[in-house]
Protein backbone atom coordinates (compact mmCIF):
# COMPACT_ATOMS: atom_id res chain seq x y z
CA UNK A 1 0.00 0.00 0.00
CA UNK A 2 1.62 3.26 -0.87
CA UNK A 3 1.87 5.71 1.90
CA UNK A 4 2.16 9.31 1.39
CA UNK A 5 2.34 12.54 3.12
CA UNK A 6 -0.72 13.84 1.57
CA UNK A 7 -3.61 12.87 -0.70
CA UNK A 8 -5.50 15.35 -3.11
CA UNK A 9 -8.40 13.77 -4.70
CA UNK A 10 -9.23 16.32 -7.79
CA UNK A 11 -7.06 18.60 -10.03
CA UNK A 12 -9.33 21.92 -9.81
CA UNK A 13 -8.33 25.61 -9.27
CA UNK A 14 -7.56 24.51 -5.43
CA UNK A 15 -5.69 20.67 -5.94
CA UNK A 16 -2.98 21.46 -8.18
CA UNK A 17 -1.69 24.16 -6.65
CA UNK A 18 -2.02 22.82 -3.37
CA UNK A 19 0.38 19.73 -4.74
CA UNK A 20 2.74 22.65 -5.84
CA UNK A 21 2.97 23.94 -2.35
CA UNK A 22 2.86 20.85 -0.31
CA UNK A 23 5.54 19.26 -2.51
CA UNK A 24 8.27 22.42 -2.45
CA UNK A 25 6.95 22.31 1.76
CA UNK A 26 9.18 18.39 1.18
CA UNK A 27 6.08 16.51 1.24
CA UNK A 28 5.56 13.15 -0.94
CA UNK A 29 2.26 13.86 -2.80
CA UNK A 30 -0.76 11.41 -4.58
CA UNK A 31 -3.07 13.91 -6.50
CA UNK A 32 -6.40 11.86 -7.94
CA UNK A 33 -7.68 12.52 -10.83
CA UNK A 34 -10.91 10.22 -12.74
CA UNK A 35 -11.56 12.29 -15.83
CA UNK A 36 -9.65 15.96 -16.82
CA UNK A 37 -6.84 17.60 -15.65
CA UNK A 38 -7.73 21.43 -14.36
CA UNK A 39 -11.52 20.67 -13.35
CA UNK A 40 -14.64 22.70 -14.08
CA UNK A 41 -13.37 26.05 -15.31
CA UNK A 42 -10.97 24.49 -17.43
CA UNK A 43 -13.16 22.41 -19.35
CA UNK A 44 -16.90 22.98 -19.23
CA UNK A 45 -16.70 26.43 -17.18
CA UNK A 46 -14.60 30.12 -17.47
CA UNK A 47 -12.12 28.84 -19.81
CA UNK A 48 -14.21 27.22 -22.56
CA UNK A 49 -17.16 29.57 -22.04
CA UNK A 50 -15.42 33.09 -22.27
CA UNK A 51 -14.00 31.76 -25.24
CA UNK A 52 -17.10 31.49 -27.16
CA UNK A 53 -18.14 34.78 -25.10
CA UNK A 54 -15.58 36.64 -27.32
CA UNK A 55 -16.63 34.74 -30.43
CA UNK A 56 -20.37 35.87 -30.44
CA UNK A 57 -19.15 39.66 -29.17
CA UNK A 58 -16.69 39.89 -32.61
CA UNK A 59 -19.87 38.68 -34.23
CA UNK A 60 -22.26 41.03 -32.61
CA UNK A 61 -19.67 43.73 -33.13
CA UNK A 62 -19.29 42.82 -37.23
CA UNK A 63 -23.63 43.20 -37.27
CA UNK A 64 -22.70 46.77 -35.59
CA UNK A 65 -19.76 48.13 -37.67
CA UNK A 66 -21.90 49.91 -39.68
CA UNK A 67 -22.57 52.36 -36.85
CA UNK A 68 -18.71 52.74 -36.19
CA UNK A 69 -18.52 53.70 -40.15
CA UNK A 70 -16.70 50.22 -40.94
CA UNK A 71 -18.48 48.64 -44.12
CA UNK A 72 -18.37 44.51 -44.44
CA UNK A 73 -19.73 43.27 -47.32
CA UNK A 74 -23.21 40.55 -47.23
CA UNK A 75 -24.14 39.20 -43.59
CA UNK A 76 -22.24 37.73 -40.51
CA UNK A 77 -21.50 34.30 -41.04
CA UNK A 78 -20.97 32.05 -38.10
CA UNK A 79 -18.61 28.85 -38.80
CA UNK A 80 -19.61 27.08 -35.32
CA UNK A 81 -17.45 24.24 -35.75
CA UNK A 82 -14.47 26.60 -35.64
CA UNK A 83 -15.83 28.33 -33.24
CA UNK A 84 -15.97 25.14 -30.53
CA UNK A 85 -12.43 24.22 -32.88
CA UNK A 86 -11.27 27.44 -30.90
CA UNK A 87 -12.56 26.88 -27.72
CA UNK A 88 -11.11 23.10 -27.67
CA UNK A 89 -7.71 24.37 -28.55
CA UNK A 90 -8.12 27.03 -25.51
CA UNK A 91 -8.97 24.47 -22.94
CA UNK A 92 -7.15 21.93 -24.29
CA UNK A 93 -3.89 23.77 -23.65
CA UNK A 94 -4.54 25.13 -20.39
CA UNK A 95 -5.49 21.23 -19.42
CA UNK A 96 -2.46 19.86 -21.68
CA UNK A 97 -0.45 22.64 -19.33
CA UNK A 98 -1.80 21.07 -15.80
CA UNK A 99 -1.22 17.39 -16.84
CA UNK A 100 2.47 18.59 -18.08
CA UNK A 101 2.81 20.28 -14.56
CA UNK A 102 1.58 17.43 -12.25
CA UNK A 103 3.48 14.61 -13.93
CA UNK A 104 6.50 16.44 -14.19
CA UNK A 105 6.42 18.23 -10.50
CA UNK A 106 9.09 16.50 -8.28
CA UNK A 107 7.62 14.28 -5.17
CA UNK A 108 4.12 14.09 -6.66
CA UNK A 109 2.66 10.88 -7.86
CA UNK A 110 -0.56 11.20 -10.16
CA UNK A 111 -3.44 8.55 -10.24
CA UNK A 112 -5.71 8.43 -12.72
CA UNK A 113 -9.16 7.03 -11.53
CA UNK A 114 -12.49 7.16 -9.21
CA UNK A 115 -10.82 7.93 -5.83
CA UNK A 116 -13.33 6.26 -2.89
CA UNK A 117 -12.59 6.61 0.75
CA UNK A 118 -11.91 3.42 2.80
CA UNK A 119 -11.55 5.30 6.10
CA UNK A 120 -10.18 8.55 7.47
CA UNK A 121 -6.85 7.30 5.66
CA UNK A 122 -7.40 5.76 3.31
CA UNK A 123 -8.33 5.86 -0.63
CA UNK A 124 -8.69 3.64 -3.47
CA UNK A 125 -8.14 4.24 -6.55
CA UNK A 126 -9.22 1.22 -9.16
CA UNK A 127 -6.48 -2.01 -7.68
CA UNK A 128 -4.53 0.90 -5.59
CA UNK A 129 -4.36 1.66 -2.16
CA UNK A 130 -3.20 4.87 -0.87
CA UNK A 131 -2.76 5.90 2.64
CA UNK A 132 -2.03 9.29 4.02
CA UNK A 133 -2.28 11.48 7.15
CA UNK A 134 -3.56 14.56 5.17
CA UNK A 135 -6.26 14.58 2.39
CA UNK A 136 -7.65 17.21 0.62
CA UNK A 137 -10.85 17.01 -1.37
CA UNK A 138 -10.99 18.87 -4.59
CA UNK A 139 -14.00 17.11 -6.06
CA UNK A 140 -16.24 19.75 -7.79
CA UNK A 141 -19.37 19.81 -8.91
CA UNK A 142 -22.03 19.19 -11.61
CA UNK A 143 -24.84 20.57 -13.01
CA UNK A 144 -28.61 19.08 -11.50
CA UNK A 145 -31.24 18.36 -13.43
CA UNK A 146 -35.03 19.41 -11.78
CA UNK A 147 -37.70 17.33 -11.28
CA UNK A 148 -39.46 18.43 -14.75
CA UNK A 149 -42.37 16.23 -16.20
CA UNK A 150 -40.85 14.46 -19.32
CA UNK A 151 -37.48 15.81 -19.07
CA UNK A 152 -36.11 12.15 -18.83
CA UNK A 153 -37.87 11.21 -22.18
CA UNK A 154 -36.41 13.92 -24.15
CA UNK A 155 -32.37 15.21 -25.10
CA UNK A 156 -31.45 17.70 -23.30
CA UNK A 157 -28.18 19.85 -22.51
CA UNK A 158 -26.24 20.81 -19.27
CA UNK A 159 -23.81 23.58 -19.26
CA UNK A 160 -20.96 20.59 -19.79
CA UNK A 161 -22.77 18.89 -23.54
CA UNK A 162 -23.66 22.19 -24.88
CA UNK A 163 -20.22 22.45 -25.41
CA UNK A 164 -19.95 19.72 -27.68
CA UNK A 165 -22.19 21.46 -30.06
CA UNK A 166 -20.49 22.61 -33.32
CA UNK A 167 -23.94 23.85 -35.19
CA UNK A 168 -25.96 26.27 -34.33
CA UNK A 169 -29.26 25.61 -32.86
CA UNK A 170 -32.40 26.67 -34.54
CA UNK A 171 -34.27 27.60 -31.57
CA UNK A 172 -32.04 27.11 -28.02
CA UNK A 173 -35.12 26.59 -25.16
CA UNK A 174 -33.45 27.20 -21.81
CA UNK A 175 -34.66 26.50 -18.37
CA UNK A 176 -32.86 28.80 -15.51
CA UNK A 177 -32.65 32.51 -15.95
CA UNK A 178 -29.85 32.87 -13.95
CA UNK A 179 -25.73 33.36 -14.84
CA UNK A 180 -25.30 30.28 -16.63
CA UNK A 181 -28.48 30.33 -18.61
CA UNK A 182 -28.12 34.10 -19.79
CA UNK A 183 -24.39 33.68 -21.05
CA UNK A 184 -25.81 30.90 -23.39
CA UNK A 185 -28.63 32.56 -24.06
CA UNK A 186 -26.84 35.74 -25.64
CA UNK A 187 -24.02 33.47 -26.48
CA UNK A 188 -26.14 31.71 -29.01
CA UNK A 189 -28.56 34.25 -30.18
CA UNK A 190 -25.40 36.14 -31.25
CA UNK A 191 -24.43 32.95 -32.97
CA UNK A 192 -27.94 33.16 -35.12
CA UNK A 193 -30.09 30.95 -32.91
CA UNK A 194 -33.66 32.17 -31.76
CA UNK A 195 -33.61 32.07 -28.07
CA UNK A 196 -36.15 31.63 -25.17
CA UNK A 197 -35.42 32.13 -21.65
CA UNK A 198 -38.03 30.06 -18.94
CA UNK A 199 -37.51 31.05 -15.42
CA UNK A 200 -39.72 29.82 -12.49
CA UNK A 201 -38.99 33.30 -10.59
CA UNK A 202 -40.69 36.54 -10.85
CA UNK A 203 -37.38 38.23 -11.86
CA UNK A 204 -34.11 36.91 -13.45
CA UNK A 205 -30.82 36.47 -11.34
CA UNK A 206 -32.93 36.13 -8.32
CA UNK A 207 -30.24 36.75 -6.00
CA UNK A 208 -29.64 40.03 -7.75
CA UNK A 209 -31.84 43.66 -7.16
CA UNK A 210 -34.77 43.91 -9.29
CA UNK A 211 -33.49 47.09 -11.21
CA UNK A 212 -30.23 44.82 -11.90
CA UNK A 213 -32.63 42.26 -13.28
CA UNK A 214 -34.48 44.40 -15.15
CA UNK A 215 -31.52 45.95 -16.73
CA UNK A 216 -30.02 42.82 -17.70
CA UNK A 217 -33.53 41.85 -19.03
CA UNK A 218 -33.76 44.83 -21.22
CA UNK A 219 -30.34 44.21 -23.01
CA UNK A 220 -30.97 40.78 -23.81
CA UNK A 221 -34.63 41.31 -25.03
CA UNK A 222 -33.46 44.03 -26.79
CA UNK A 223 -30.85 41.94 -28.47
CA UNK A 224 -33.79 39.28 -29.68
CA UNK A 225 -34.05 36.97 -26.76
CA UNK A 226 -37.13 35.58 -25.39
CA UNK A 227 -37.67 36.22 -21.68
CA UNK A 228 -40.41 34.39 -19.55
CA UNK A 229 -40.74 34.64 -15.94
CA UNK A 230 -43.12 33.28 -13.59
CA UNK A 231 -43.02 29.60 -15.30
CA UNK A 232 -44.95 27.41 -13.87
CA UNK A 233 -45.36 23.44 -13.76
CA UNK A 234 -42.67 23.42 -16.19
CA UNK A 235 -43.19 19.89 -18.52
CA UNK A 236 -41.56 18.55 -21.67
CA UNK A 237 -42.32 16.23 -24.64
CA UNK A 238 -41.38 15.85 -28.17
CA UNK A 239 -43.15 17.76 -30.81
CA UNK A 240 -46.28 16.27 -31.76
CA UNK A 241 -44.99 16.81 -35.51
CA UNK A 242 -42.67 14.18 -36.20
CA UNK A 243 -39.84 16.70 -36.43
CA UNK A 244 -37.69 15.64 -33.39
CA UNK A 245 -38.12 18.85 -32.02
CA UNK A 246 -38.60 19.62 -28.13
CA UNK A 247 -42.53 21.06 -26.82
CA UNK A 248 -42.04 22.91 -23.50
CA UNK A 249 -45.04 23.79 -21.47
CA UNK A 250 -45.90 26.24 -19.00
CA UNK A 251 -48.96 28.02 -16.97
CA UNK A 252 -48.89 31.55 -18.39
CA UNK A 253 -51.34 34.36 -17.54
CA UNK A 254 -53.73 32.63 -20.67
CA UNK A 255 -53.33 28.96 -19.02
CA UNK A 256 -51.46 26.59 -20.41
CA UNK A 257 -48.87 27.53 -23.19
CA UNK A 258 -46.16 25.81 -25.35
CA UNK A 259 -43.26 26.70 -26.74
CA UNK A 260 -41.75 24.52 -29.71
CA UNK A 261 -37.45 24.36 -29.97
CA UNK A 262 -34.71 21.88 -31.28
CA UNK A 263 -32.57 21.92 -28.78
CA UNK A 264 -33.20 22.34 -24.50
CA UNK A 265 -30.12 23.56 -22.37
CA UNK A 266 -31.12 22.77 -18.47
CA UNK A 267 -29.38 25.50 -16.47
CA UNK A 268 -30.92 25.34 -12.92
CA UNK A 269 -27.88 25.18 -10.34
CA UNK A 270 -25.11 22.61 -9.91
CA UNK A 271 -24.40 19.78 -6.81
CA UNK A 272 -21.23 18.53 -5.19
CA UNK A 273 -19.80 15.11 -6.35
CA UNK A 274 -19.73 14.18 -3.26
CA UNK A 275 -22.38 11.24 -4.02
CA UNK A 276 -19.29 8.79 -5.17
CA UNK A 277 -17.05 9.55 -3.23
CA UNK A 278 -17.77 6.91 0.29
CA UNK A 279 -17.37 9.74 2.48
CA UNK A 280 -19.25 8.27 5.02
CA UNK A 281 -16.49 5.59 5.51
CA UNK A 282 -14.14 8.06 6.29
CA UNK A 283 -16.74 9.71 8.76
CA UNK A 284 -16.77 12.86 6.90
CA UNK A 285 -20.16 14.84 7.35
CA UNK A 286 -22.06 16.34 4.49
CA UNK A 287 -25.34 18.76 4.75
CA UNK A 288 -28.91 17.98 3.20
CA UNK A 289 -27.58 18.86 -0.22
CA UNK A 290 -24.45 16.95 -0.20
CA UNK A 291 -22.19 19.60 0.61
CA UNK A 292 -18.87 18.37 2.79
CA UNK A 293 -19.14 20.67 6.27
CA UNK A 294 -16.25 22.64 6.94
CA UNK A 295 -14.96 25.36 9.48
CA UNK A 296 -13.72 28.65 8.73
CA UNK A 297 -10.02 26.84 7.83
CA UNK A 298 -11.53 24.39 5.58
CA UNK A 299 -11.27 22.01 7.82
CA UNK A 300 -13.74 18.87 8.04
CA UNK A 301 -15.11 17.26 10.94
CA UNK A 302 -12.66 14.53 10.77
CA UNK A 303 -9.18 15.61 11.88
CA UNK A 304 -6.39 15.55 8.92
CA UNK A 305 -9.28 16.01 6.23
CA UNK A 306 -10.08 19.39 4.16
CA UNK A 307 -12.27 20.24 1.27
CA UNK A 308 -12.05 22.95 -1.19
CA UNK A 309 -13.44 24.45 -4.24
CA UNK A 310 -17.04 23.75 -5.25
CA UNK A 311 -17.69 20.56 -2.66
CA UNK A 312 -17.73 22.96 0.23
CA UNK A 313 -20.36 25.19 -0.81
CA UNK A 314 -18.14 27.99 0.21
CA UNK A 315 -18.02 29.40 -3.30
CA UNK A 316 -18.77 28.29 -6.25
CA UNK A 317 -16.23 30.41 -8.51
CA UNK A 318 -12.24 29.77 -9.94
CA UNK A 319 -11.58 32.35 -7.57
CA UNK A 320 -13.27 31.44 -4.84
CA UNK A 321 -11.71 27.83 -4.67
CA UNK A 322 -8.26 29.04 -5.52
CA UNK A 323 -8.75 31.25 -2.02
CA UNK A 324 -9.47 27.86 -0.70
CA UNK A 325 -6.14 26.66 -1.57
CA UNK A 326 -4.72 29.75 -0.10
CA UNK A 327 -6.13 29.81 2.84
CA UNK A 328 -5.15 25.88 3.60
CA UNK A 329 -1.68 26.43 2.89
CA UNK A 330 -1.33 29.63 4.79
CA UNK A 331 -3.05 28.01 7.89
CA UNK A 332 -1.11 24.66 7.21
CA UNK A 333 2.35 25.73 6.02
CA UNK A 334 3.19 29.90 6.61
CA UNK A 335 1.54 29.91 9.91
CA UNK A 336 -0.87 32.21 8.91
CA UNK A 337 -4.55 32.13 10.21
CA UNK A 338 -6.45 32.65 7.27
CA UNK A 339 -10.16 32.08 7.52
CA UNK A 340 -13.27 31.88 4.70
CA UNK A 341 -15.18 34.09 6.53
CA UNK A 342 -12.59 36.96 5.92
CA UNK A 343 -13.35 36.51 2.47
CA UNK A 344 -15.84 39.45 0.50
CA UNK A 345 -18.00 37.78 -1.95
CA UNK A 346 -17.63 38.95 -5.32
CA UNK A 347 -18.43 37.87 -8.98
CA UNK A 348 -19.80 38.94 -12.43
CA UNK A 349 -22.15 37.48 -15.00
CA UNK A 350 -20.56 37.49 -18.25
CA UNK A 351 -23.25 38.68 -20.87
CA UNK A 352 -22.40 41.74 -22.48
CA UNK A 353 -22.17 43.97 -21.07
CA UNK A 354 -20.75 42.70 -17.94
CA UNK A 355 -21.78 42.39 -14.34
CA UNK A 356 -19.03 43.43 -11.84
CA UNK A 357 -20.73 42.33 -8.13
CA UNK A 358 -19.32 42.99 -4.79
CA UNK A 359 -20.50 42.47 -1.02
CA UNK A 360 -24.15 43.13 -0.58
CA UNK A 361 -26.92 44.09 -2.52
CA UNK A 362 -28.98 46.82 -1.65
CA UNK A 363 -31.91 44.67 -0.69
CA UNK A 364 -29.49 43.04 1.79
CA UNK A 365 -27.68 45.90 2.61
CA UNK A 366 -30.95 48.02 3.69
CA UNK A 367 -31.92 43.97 5.99
CA UNK A 368 -28.91 45.04 7.87
CA UNK A 369 -30.86 47.84 10.08
CA UNK A 370 -27.68 50.64 8.91
CA UNK A 371 -27.84 53.53 7.51
CA UNK A 372 -28.16 52.67 3.86
CA UNK A 373 -26.85 55.86 0.91
CA UNK A 374 -26.71 54.65 -2.45
CA UNK A 375 -25.17 56.10 -5.77
CA UNK A 376 -25.86 55.05 -8.68
CA UNK A 377 -25.17 56.32 -12.39
CA UNK A 378 -26.14 55.38 -16.04
CA UNK A 379 -23.38 54.17 -18.72
CA UNK A 380 -25.24 56.96 -21.04
CA UNK A 381 -23.34 59.16 -18.42
CA UNK A 382 -20.34 57.71 -19.04
CA UNK A 383 -17.92 59.38 -21.52
CA UNK A 384 -16.24 55.74 -22.26
CA UNK A 385 -18.85 54.02 -22.80
CA UNK A 386 -20.55 57.11 -24.82
CA UNK A 387 -16.99 56.26 -27.16
CA UNK A 388 -17.30 52.84 -27.19
CA UNK A 389 -21.08 53.29 -28.66
CA UNK A 390 -21.17 50.57 -25.58
CA UNK A 391 -23.94 52.22 -23.27
CA UNK A 392 -25.97 50.18 -21.90
CA UNK A 393 -26.74 49.46 -18.18
CA UNK A 394 -25.73 51.02 -14.88
CA UNK A 395 -23.46 51.42 -12.05
CA UNK A 396 -24.97 51.62 -8.06
CA UNK A 397 -22.95 51.70 -4.82
CA UNK A 398 -24.23 50.89 -1.81
CA UNK A 399 -22.43 52.11 1.27
CA UNK A 400 -22.98 53.05 5.59
CA UNK A 401 -23.52 56.81 6.00
CA UNK A 402 -22.67 56.90 9.47
CA UNK A 403 -18.85 54.63 8.98
CA UNK A 404 -18.23 55.05 5.54
CA UNK A 405 -17.91 51.69 4.66
CA UNK A 406 -18.67 50.80 1.58
CA UNK A 407 -20.72 47.26 1.89
CA UNK A 408 -21.39 46.24 -1.89
CA UNK A 409 -22.36 47.45 -5.82
CA UNK A 410 -23.59 46.10 -9.09
CA UNK A 411 -21.99 47.62 -12.04
CA UNK A 412 -23.61 46.81 -15.01
CA UNK A 413 -21.85 47.83 -18.60
CA UNK A 414 -18.58 47.69 -20.40
CA UNK A 415 -15.85 46.48 -18.94
CA UNK A 416 -17.19 46.37 -15.51
CA UNK A 417 -16.01 42.60 -14.96
CA UNK A 418 -12.70 44.82 -14.56
CA UNK A 419 -13.94 48.22 -12.49
CA UNK A 420 -15.60 46.42 -9.56
CA UNK A 421 -12.11 45.10 -8.37
CA UNK A 422 -11.36 48.97 -7.52
CA UNK A 423 -14.09 48.66 -4.77
CA UNK A 424 -13.15 45.37 -4.19
CA UNK A 425 -9.57 46.28 -2.89
CA UNK A 426 -10.84 49.44 -0.91
CA UNK A 427 -13.32 46.77 0.60
CA UNK A 428 -10.32 44.79 2.03
CA UNK A 429 -8.53 47.96 3.11
CA UNK A 430 -11.35 48.96 4.80
CA UNK A 431 -11.14 52.36 4.32
CA UNK A 432 -13.99 54.47 4.04
CA UNK A 433 -15.81 55.49 0.73
CA UNK A 434 -14.73 58.86 0.99
CA UNK A 435 -11.01 57.89 0.04
CA UNK A 436 -11.91 56.65 -2.79
CA UNK A 437 -13.93 59.82 -3.52
CA UNK A 438 -10.98 62.20 -3.19
CA UNK A 439 -8.99 59.63 -5.76
CA UNK A 440 -7.69 61.00 -9.39
CA UNK A 441 -8.85 58.40 -12.17
CA UNK A 442 -7.61 58.11 -16.10
CA UNK A 443 -9.91 60.28 -17.99
CA UNK A 444 -11.44 58.77 -20.60
CA UNK A 445 -11.72 55.31 -18.19
CA UNK A 446 -15.51 53.25 -16.84
CA UNK A 447 -13.13 53.76 -13.43
CA UNK A 448 -13.03 57.16 -13.51
CA UNK A 449 -16.49 57.80 -12.48
CA UNK A 450 -16.15 56.00 -9.11
CA UNK A 451 -15.21 58.75 -7.38
CA UNK A 452 -17.72 61.06 -8.52
CA UNK A 453 -20.54 58.18 -7.55
CA UNK A 454 -18.84 58.73 -4.10
CA UNK A 455 -20.13 62.57 -3.84
CA UNK A 456 -23.78 61.53 -5.42
CA UNK A 457 -24.97 59.18 -2.08
CA UNK A 458 -28.59 59.92 -1.62
CA UNK A 459 -30.24 57.99 0.99
CA UNK A 460 -31.74 54.63 0.28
Amino acid sequence: MPSFDAIIIGTGQAGSPLAGRLTEAGMKVAIIERNLFGGTCVNTGCTPTKTLVASAKTAQMARRAADYGVLLDGPVKIDMKKVKARADSVSGASRDGIGTWLDGMANCTVYRGHARFLDARRVQVGDDVLSADKIFINVGGRATLPEIPGLASVPHLTNSTILDLDVVPDHLLIIGGSYIGLEFAQIYRRFGAKVTVFETGPHLIRREDEDISRAVAEILTAEGIDIVTGAANLSVSRATNGSGSIALSHDGPNGLQAVGGSHLLVATGRRPNTDDLDAEKAGIALDAHGYIIVDDALRTNVDGIWAMGDCNGKGAFTHTAYNDFEIVAANLLDNDPRRVSDRIPVYALYIDPPLGRVGLTETEAKKTGRNIVVSTRPMARVSRAIEKGETQGFMKIVADADSGEILGAALLGTGCDEVVHSLIDVMYAKRPYEQVRRGVHIHPTVSELLPTMMAEFHPA
